[in-house]
């Protein structure tokens, strides 16, 4: 019957250690696995994981950033086509707006503003309010007959 007394692990799970410096006969002898002189042969000797033996170190091979970004005071915006619009146009919607566009889930992001690019073509007469428009997509919609309105 198995008990807490008689257990044991399975043959061969477990490696028996070599003892070191215990003689020439023992197997490990004059420098016990741990190579010629040097820092890591001693005891105590230590060297950091970071170390890279005389080789040029990774910190100084990665290339340094210079200049300036100016990354955080870009405005990010919502971009919605043209073809976004026709969409909406088809499902009977005149007048789109930031609302209009989240509710239909064209736009995600509700606390960034809207750009509309003109990718697309547009057949319906629409409304549309936006923060910003490109000149390619004001053109199609007033083509179209429609009307832009930026804020």
């Amino acid at each position: 019957m198995l008990s807490l007394t008689n257990l044991k692990p399975n043959k061969g799970s477990r490696k028996t250690f070599k003892r070191l410096g215990r003689g020439n006969g023992s197997g490990k002898w004059t420098y016990c696995g741990r190579g010629c002189n040097g820092q890591n042969c001693r005891s105590g000797g230590w060297v950091a994981a970071w170390f890279e033996w005389g080789q040029t170190p990774l910190f100084r091979r990665m290339p340094k950033l210079k200049g300036f970004s100016n990354a955080k005071f870009k405005t990010i915006y919502n971009v919605i086509n043209i073809s976004d619009l026709a969409k909406l146009a088809e499902k009977g919607i005149t007048t789109i707006n930031k609302e209009v566009l989240l509710e239909n889930n064209i736009v995600r992001r509700k606390t960034l503003p809207i750009k509309l690019l003109g990718q697309g073509e547009l057949t319906a007469k629409v409304t549309v309010t936006v923060d910003k428009a490109s000149a390619i997509a004001k053109e199609a919609i007033e083509k179209a007959g429609g009307k832009l309105e930026t804020k």
